[in-house]
């Protein structure tokens, strides 16, 4: 099963270990990763899931949608090159180590 290491504000590590086809969203929050609220539960409403895509990883990730770009306007945290929404991020064997950082604020 595909890993997503997600880092948290404090420097912890968490290793997700994610079934392929779920999102990195549905995972998090199904372990109560802190940070990562999902309160839309991933409709593209609310932009509560923000992380950080490790640059070197934003290449395999699909480019983000019109509807993602719009949501992450809309982010409290800073919003980077690597920004992305975690329940637009779809896990297959191809993202297995892919490591992310969960913001400092959602809201």
């Amino acid at each position: 099963m595909p890993r997503v290491i997600c880092t948290d504000v404090s420097g912890h590590c968490t290793a997700l270990e994610i079934p392929p086809g779920w999102s990195v969203m549905q995972s998090a929050v199904d372990r109560s990763i802190e940070g990562i609220e999902g309160l839309c539960g991933g409709m593209l409403a609310c932009a509560t899931c923000h992380c950080y895509v490790d640059p070197q990883w934003i290449a395999r990730l699909p480019a983000p949608s019109a509807e993602e770009l719009q949501m992450l306007e809309n982010v409290a945290a800073e919003r980077r090159a690597g920004s992305r929404l975690s329940c637009q991020i779809f896990v297959d064997q191809s993202l297995d180590g892919l490591p992310i950082q969960v913001p400092d604020r959602q809201l």
